[in-house]
C-alpha cells in the first residue's frame, strides 16, 4: 500500500470538489446519466445526485446538466464549466504530486508497513 495524497477544495462546510466527485463527473461524460455513473462507481442514485447537487450549488454555474426520465428516459450531460474543472482540477493534482513527491517519499519512510 503506497500512500499518496488527495485534493479537495472546500467552500464553506461543503466539499465542492474532490477525487470521487471528479471521479463521478468522467463516468457522467462516460455514461450520460447520474444513475449508470453512480452504478459504476457502486454507489446509490441518492449519493450520486447529492454530490452532483452539491458540485452545482458550489460553483457559479452548473457542472451537471440533468434532464427527467419518463417513457425514452432521461439523462445528464456535463456543461463545457465541468469540462474546464475537470482538467484544471487534474492538473493541479499532477503538480502537486510533483511538487510533493520528495517529501511523501521521505515521509512515508516514518510510516508502518501494511498488514
Amino acid at each position: 500500500m503506497t500512500p499518496h495524497l488527495s485534493f479537495r477544495l472546500i467552500l464553506g462546510d461543503a466539499i465542492a470538489l474532490g477525487p470521487g466527485k471528479v471521479r463521478l463527473l468522467e463516468a457522467i461524460r462516460e455514461t450520460g446519466s447520474i444513475s449508470a455513473a453512480g452504478r459504476s462507481m457502486n454507489m446509490s442514485y441518492k449519493r450520486a445526485w447529492h454530490l452532483v447537487d452539491t458540485m452545482n450549488r458550489c460553483f457559479s454555474s452548473p457542472l451537471v446538466e440533468a434532464s427527467k426520465g419518463g417513457a425514452h428516459g432521461g439523462g445528464a450531460v456535463l456543461t463545457p464549466l465541468a469540462d474546464e474543472v475537470i482538467t484544471l482540477y487534474r492538473q493541479l493534482e499532477a503538480r502537486a504530486r510533483q511538487a510533493t513527491e520528495s517529501d511523501l517519499a521521505q515521509l512515508s519512510r516514518y510510516l508502518k508497513p501494511a498488514d
